[in-house]
């Protein structure tokens, strides 16, 4: 008798969620999907980005995670005391030097374009980012760190120097031979689609 109480339990339960409204994604979320595979992946996923992510896994290898603090903890207090000697060779590596020409080419629309490794250590950026190490953030962590090709696109949020309303689109990159190798970041400006 009991098992026929949960039975039917479990079957209006079941129709009851069924019938309920799914929550519907922010509108700008398939505009941001359309505008990264249309107009980012496009720039990404060339030789010259892979060849450099390429490179900087075969570099740093297996880096312990100490290292990648090190280098985290380094990057981060160049930022904050403006001696950008490691910020500085990042931003000079051609990689960067691309994705800058590809900001720019955005005519505003694209905010900041940076490529991570493996481990999810910045190999080139189009500007100076917060940190070095993106290993520890959802733009990794629901990308790479998952295994999954859907593009991640973060919550919209204003910027309070620019005043711009901006979000983060993050996908990961493979090889030639279909392995992952890092990720592209994207910040960009909604109000400019």
């Amino acid at each position: 008798m009991m098992g026929w109480r949960l039975a039917g339990f479990v079957a209006v339960l079941g129709l009851c969620m069924h019938g309920l409204p799914v929550a519907a994604e922010p509108a700008y979320v398939s505009v941001v999907r359309e505008f990264v595979e249309k107009r980012v992946k496009p720039v990404i996923l060339v030789p010259l980005v892979r060849k450099a992510i390429e490179d900087q896994n075969a570099k740093f290898g297996d880096i312990s995670d100490m290292d990648v603090r090190v280098l985290d903890n380094t990057y981060r207090s160049e930022i904050q005391n403006g001696e950008w000697q490691m910020v500085k060779r990042l931003l000079e590596k051609p990689v960067s030097r691309y994705l800058k020409s590809k900001q720019n080419d955005s005519q505003g629309t694209i905010v900041e374009i940076f490529v991570t490794d493996r481990h999810g250590l910045n190999v080139g950026q189009s500007v100076p980012t917060t940190d070095y190490w993106q290993g520890d953030e959802d733009k990794f962590l629901k990308t790479f760190a998952k295994g999954t090709d859907a593009t991640f696109i973060d919550r919209a949020e204003r910027d309070d120097t620019t005043q711009l309303l901006e979000t983060q689109a993050s996908f990961v990159i493979h090889d030639e031979s279909g392995e992952a190798i890092g990720i592209a970041t994207v910040t960009i400006a909604i109000d400019a689609l």
